[in-house]
């Protein structure tokens, strides 16, 4: 693991928070609303200090967000500079700002990546072949069993397959992970030489396959980068549209889990900060640009997020403000706190099942 690359994928990550809050900070200034304060994640507050314009600036302890508190937000604030008496265009404006900058994000990092290399994630990721350089082509160690011969050569998930020495000294090269199982296979019971790169260390390790199925132990995946030139941006809109799709998939599916009651099904769907440490320290053994693909994602994952109508979250309150303005009715300030309230407590909870979910399968 590189530890460099890890705390720059947490800084990142971070990044993500400061950019999303300040698109609300942003918004809100020219809009002619005051700011109270900016905090980066949500209390308690572990640090802050007022500026010169008479706001606070905080850090905080749970990592689950951040947040701009602006001045007069509930809707039956009236008060000249505040967030209730800002026109209803202005509001939205101001709760769609932070998703904004997100999608802005995750778009410039894409483009970077597709000129740099571009990390192929997942089957038949977008992309315009016309245009696509593999820059990078590996066969990696995905899942290995217990017990298994990948495990007693020592053999960890992420490791770069190389090549395989049969017992006579035919050296096969692996090339995919699509054509890895055949090999394996043809040289079932033999005791062969197996060349991998592990932490940037080539090694070689010698093991008796099995002679019947999972002859080797291991789940392979492949590791592609690919390089764009003119369509950079073309393919990172078009990578945005795809994850998009994933997304609000993986989001359907943790709903049907949950109304099914199988509770566990839908925390897998979603990671929380636990999980995402996790990931973020996988992927540094796979180097920067896997780093910065997992930070797009994630923008992109925020954006969409917080355009959904969950009381907690930028979508939330935007839905609540555009229904209270369809039935042109005010909405009370002990209302407002009891659904943005509950919103949170609901969030909160389902955070907490899929940190517990997250520690369990990491």
């Amino acid at each position: 693991m590189s530890l460099g690359l890890l705390i720059l994928g947490l800084f990142l990550f971070v990044m993500l928070v400061v950019v999303h809050e300040f698109g609300h900070f942003i918004a809100a200034r020219r809009s002619g609303v005051g700011i109270e304060e900016f905090g980066i994640f949500f209390p308690p507050r572990l640090w802050s200090r007022k500026t010169k314009k008479g706001w606070i600036f905080s850090i905080n302890l749970l990592p689950l967000g951040g947040f701009v508190r602006l001045k007069g937000e509930h809707d039956a604030d009236k008060r000249p500079g505040s967030f209730g008496a800002a026109s209803l265009k202005s509001k939205v404006k101001i709760m769609l700002a932070g998703v904004a900058m997100n999608l802005v994000a995750a778009f410039v990092l894409l483009t970077i990546l597709a000129w740099v290399g571009l990390p192929q994630l997942i089957p038949n990721q977008y992309s315009i072949k016309s245009d696509a350089h593999s820059t990078e082509n590996e066969t990696l160690v995905g899942a290995i069993e217990n017990n298994s011969p990948a495990a007693h050569a020592g053999l960890k998930s992420a490791d770069v397959l190389v090549s395989i020495t049969s017992d006579k000294g035919k050296i096969i090269k692996i090339t995919s992970a699509d054509g890895l199982p055949s090999i394996i296979k043809s040289l079932a019971g033999q005791r062969v030489e197996l060349q991998f790169i592990q932490n940037k260390h080539f090694k070689t390790k010698s093991v008796v396959l099995r002679s019947h199925k999972a002859y080797l132990g291991i789940s392979p995946s492949q590791y592609t980068v690919e390089r764009y030139t003119w369509s950079a941006p073309v393919v990172a809109l078009g990578s945005i549209v795809q994850f998009t799709g994933l997304t609000f998939h993986g989001l359907w599916t943790a709903i049907a889990s949950l109304f099914t009651g199988n509770t566990t099904k839908a925390a897998a769907q979603v990671t929380g900060p636990v999980g995402i440490f996790e990931i973020l320290k996988s992927g540094t053994l796979l180097g920067y640009q896997f780093i910065l693909m997992i930070i797009a994602v994630i923008s992109l994952s925020l954006a969409i997020m917080n355009v959904l109508p969950i009381p907690a979250l930028d979508g939330g309150k935007l839905f609540v403000t555009l229904i209270s303005r369809a039935i042109n009715k005010q909405i009370s300030e002990k209302a407002e706190n009891i659904i943005y309230g509950t919103g949170f407590a609901i969030l909160f909870a389902l955070i907490i099942v899929i940190t517990i979910v997250d520690v369990k399968r990491n």
